[in-house]
């Protein structure tokens, strides 16, 4: 593949705020590439975030009852314009171009040729893609499924798919006999599923919308706000507004938590000023040091209960809440008396005199927030990152009070809700029993493959068929060598979606690509224009409608296809109506509802609300759905995030890839990475000034990346430009997906098989 680099390329340091005015001027441009700068895609986002609108189709944050006027950030509106792009990919295209050849093209590039028109198969013989109708590709599909075993066959999903969609979806596979339901929270915060529950009785967060405007104290460790979700900047602002401390934990000085002028407000923004200071203290901490952080701050806080305890003062520690509410708060103390000072700076990279300054401000504070992205996630012990998060709210209550509590901030739109509705390879996440009530057939009742044992069973050659609700799975998986060669054996591969991208590009034996309605556009079916609904990383439940024009006469909605495929597959299997369902998706939500009762109560009376409806997350109310009913304190096995992998060679950096300000997940919008001044190139290597004079290296050499494994596997990516920047010394940062193929599949979360790609041991090679 070619590296994604232009004609000028250009690296400079970026002082700017988020948002402002380089804000606004990004979206012109994305508006004019796209062919949208006089058109009415303006007025088609004031309907973005908005109860009579639609839900944006990038990152999951909340949508507020009382909107504001404009309910979009930069990256959101980059999404809806970069789906609502004037261009069209028609057959005319892959008529002139052969798959081979696109493979040599950026993925950037890919996705600009515009929106997909009409369904195509793979021609072998010709090595494209090629028209065909809608009846003979479902019939097809359906006869090429029925010939595999259904356990060697796996449908993944990504995180855009409504929650209608979603349910069909995994039913389909279900009734087919694949117990395979993997989804792109496996790639990313399948920790916090696996973690939560052991600690709280909850797979998700315990925030909700309304505790930012309560909460007196913020945590961020690992997220990069200003890029993965710019609409919470705001409720951040006006805390910061109001004085509340934000303390941010994160290798990467990243400018959204550093500076923030909202361009919403005419004021700050005809102001001279640099906008609102978004961290009272920002923390550069190693990558992979967060538990030692976090076991630093809570031994200070147990410290200073010692010293409240001798002076006869009010506790520290909330006691009350310790013995009512929780177990093993013995063991953990004992632990953390155990731990010793100098391991943990050593490991985090932040002195004892800063991480005791943070506990005596959370010491005082009544209503703290834990917020924690990928940063905490994405290790080999991430499940335990989660986990220290949540014992140090638990020192001093701070889950399920309001203003307070856990904050796993979920990336792509409503990925969490998919999890909620049944898209899930652990069979004992989903009401099986209901199913074969309902529907009339037997579910698999063994554990399905999740993203990392897929890629597993494509280079074993044990998964024969693929099918796609969205994403770029391909593209987005580590050890992308092995997994590209190896997905060229597929008996089927069959892909949904509404733009090409890489993944479409690696073809089986049989490989379809179906092009489907976008949530923004209106969705016609026999009862009428129909809502969808998807859920926010709240575990809130929105509803969202679409009233853009369709992009092609050939299009279909997500849920027609997953009918459709469903008739020609499963014909007869069970007492599914699926075109009754389709005709009005109201009845699916009812489906939804008698499946799910307790999440889903009233759901088609209380969907529209605006601000939409919360789940009942028990955790939030104190009530822990544990074994033993109690929220557990659990300890850590080690300071070190990823113990099994040594960095003490003074060659081997811990790689960290990131995101840019010009993307979203897989989807490159463009070259202009803003806020870290990297214009032109994702080709980079972030890299502290002392590692680049150590090494012998100078800014702007070309270097090459190897991955530090000894497993006999080649891994390395060329081209790279050596780029002086604020990191932490031993670790460097590069652009995913770009550097994917450098992390090796093993390499992943212990508990939950989360690819640790916050840090991948590498050498440079001059």
């Amino acid at each position: 593949m070619e590296p994604a680099v232009t004609d000028h390329v250009e690296v400079k340091t970026y002082n700017h705020p988020t948002g402002g005015w380089g804000s606004l001027k990004s979206l012109i441009r994305k508006a004019r590439d796209q062919g949208l700068l006089l058109s009415d895609i303006w007025s088609t986002l004031l309907k973005q975030n908005k109860a009579d609108g639609y839900m944006c189709v990038s990152c999951s944050w909340a949508k507020p009852a009382e909107p504001r006027p404009f309910e979009f950030c930069e990256n959101g509106a980059k999404a809806t314009m970069w789906e609502q792009t004037s261009k069209r990919c028609e057959p005319s295209f892959f008529a002139a171009h052969s798959l081979t050849e696109l493979l040599d093209w950026p993925d950037h590039d890919l996705e600009k040729q515009g929106r997909l028109t009409e369904p195509m198969r793979y021609n072998s013989a010709t090595d494209k893609y090629e028209p065909i109708a809608w009846p003979d590709a479902f019939g097809d599909i359906g006869a090429q499924l029925r010939r595999l075993d259904p356990k060697s066959v796996v449908f993944y999903t990504s995180g855009r798919a409504s929650l209608e969609a979603s349910f069909m979806y995994q039913l389909f596979a279900r009734i087919y006999g694949s117990p395979n339901l993997p989804d792109s929270s496996n790639m990313c915060h399948e920790s916090t599923s696996v973690g939560l529950p052991e600690s709280i009785g909850s797979p998700v967060g315990s925030v909700q919308l309304e505790d930012f405007a309560k909460s007196d104290m913020m945590f961020f460790f690992g997220h990069n706000t200003g890029v993965t979700a710019p609409r919470l900047l705001h409720p951040i602002e006006d805390a910061r507004q109001r004085g509340v401390p934000v303390i941010t934990f994160n290798p990467l000085r990243e400018r959204g938590l550093v500076r923030f002028k909202n361009p919403q407000n005419p004021v700050e923004m005809l102001s001279p000023g640099p906008g609102t200071k978004m961290s009272s203290d920002f923390f550069q901490i190693r990558a992979g040091g967060d538990i030692a952080a976090m076991t630093g701050i809570a031994k200070a806080v147990l410290a200073l209960d010692d010293v409240a305890r001798e002076r006869g003062a009010k506790r520290v520690l909330d006691m009350a809440f310790i013995e009512e509410h929780t177990s093993s708060f013995a063991e953990f103390e004992a632990y953390l008396r155990a731990t010793d000072w100098e391991g943990i700076v050593r490991r985090c990279g932040i002195s004892r005199a800063d991480l005791e300054h943070v506990a005596e401000i959370y010491s005082v504070a009544n209503a703290v927030i834990g917020n924690y992205g990928m940063g905490l996630t994405q290790h080999r012990h991430g499940t335990e990152n989660v986990q220290m998060l949540c014992n140090l709210l638990l020192m001093r209550g701070n889950i399920g009070k309001p203003g307070a509590g856990i904050s796993p901030l979920r990336g792509h739109s409503n990925v969490q809700g998919q999890r909620t509705v049944g898209i899930s390879e652990k069979p004992e996440l989903v009401p099986l029993d209901k199913f074969r009530q309902f529907y009339g057939f037997e579910p698999p009742r063994q554990k399905g493959l999740d993203t990392v044992e897929t890629c597993k069973g494509v280079i074993d050659a044990q998964v024969h068929g693929f099918v796609g609700l969205g994403g770029n799975f391909v593209r987005a998986v580590p050890e992308t060598g092995l997994v590209e060669k190896a997905w060229r054996n597929l008996d089927l591969h069959v892909e949904i979606a509404t733009k090409l991208n890489r993944s479409h590009l690696i073809a089986g034996k049989v490989t379809y690509l179906l092009p489907c309605l976008s949530r923004l556009e209106k969705d016609v079916q026999a009862s009428g224009p129909q809502w969808v609904s998807v859920e926010d990383s709240t575990a809130c439940i929105h509803g969202s409608f679409g009233s853009r024009p369709k992009p092609s006469e050939h299009l279909l909605s997500e849920p027609t296809i997953v009918a459709e495929l469903a008739k020609a597959c499963v014909a007869g299997k069970s007492s599914i109506p699926w075109d009754e369902w389709v005709a009005n998706y109201a009845r699916i939500r009812d489906e939804i509802e008698r499946c799910f009762p307790t999440h889903f109560k009233d759901f088609n009376k209380r969907f529209l609300t605006p601000g939409g409806f919360h789940r009942d997350i028990k955790a939030s109310k104190r009530v822990w759905q544990t074994p033993n009913k109690k929220a557990n304190f659990k300890l850590p096995t080690t300071l070190e995030t990823d113990p099994d992998i040594d960095v003490s060679g003074k060659d081997v950096l811990t790689l960290i890839t990131v995101r840019s300000n010009d993307q979203f997940n897989t989807t490159v919008y463009g070259y202009r990475d803003r806020l870290r001044g990297i214009i032109g190139t994702r080709m980079v290597l972030l890299m502290n000034d002392e590692d680049i004079r150590r090494m012998g290296l100078s800014a702007g050499q070309e270097v090459a990346l190897e991955a530090h494994a000894d497993d006999g596997i080649e891994r390395r990516v060329k081209g790279l430009r050596v780029t002086p920047y604020s990191i932490p010394s031993g670790n460097c940062a590069g652009y995913y997906p770009e550097l994917n193929p450098l992390v090796p599949l093993w390499h992943h979360a212990h508990k939950a098989h989360v690819p640790a790609v916050k840090s991948v041991p590498v050498r440079i090679v001059a």
